[in-house]
């Protein structure tokens, strides 16, 4: 498996979830297979209850393995030692502006932690790998699949 970047904080978030899913959520599980179990007298096959509490079960545990294994391979993200205007890495946050729209800030983050509504984008996304090793004042080219476009950098953090 590839290395996975995280912010502390993407970091944390990761881990407070596998948390709740291993304390919680696997408790909340077995209580209801529990009941569905006494309720269904030995009739499992045809018991609808059972059998959305194993699915959930199922759900549960494939997503606690896949951020057992996500968090084994991450590599945090620092910010000590970046300097305004260097090139843009992972971890940077970016200005940018396209034409003569809005300036727009991001952050360049690893793709599990990705959430463009939160200003995070992903350093594998059209926009963030294009981005990356560019400096203030330089013009990136972005080939997303809604079609070409150009941005300027004005800033980089």
């Amino acid at each position: 498996m590839s290395t996975e970047y995280l912010t502390k904080e993407g970091f944390k978030k990761l881990q407070d979830e596998l948390d709740t899913l291993r304390n919680v959520r696997r408790k909340e599980i077995a209580e209801r297979l529990r009941e569905a179990a006494e309720n269904s007298l030995g009739e499992f096959v045809e018991d609808p209850e059972f059998e959305a509490a194993k699915n959930e079960q199922s759900f549960v545990e494939g997503r606690i393995k896949e951020l057992e294994i996500l968090l084994a391979n991450a590599t945090l993200i620092e910010n000590k030692g970046r300097k305004k205007g260097g090139a843009v890495e992972i971890g940077s946050k970016v200005t940018i502006q396209q034409g003569r729209r809005k300036p727009e800030e991001y952050m360049i983050v690893g793709a599990a932690e990705a959430n463009p509504r939160e200003g995070k984008i992903s350093h594998e996304s059209p926009l963030g790998s294009a981005l990356l090793g560019k400096k203030e004042g330089d013009k990136a080219d972005i080939n997303a699949p809604s079609g070409s476009f150009s941005v300027k950098i004005t800033k980089v953090v």
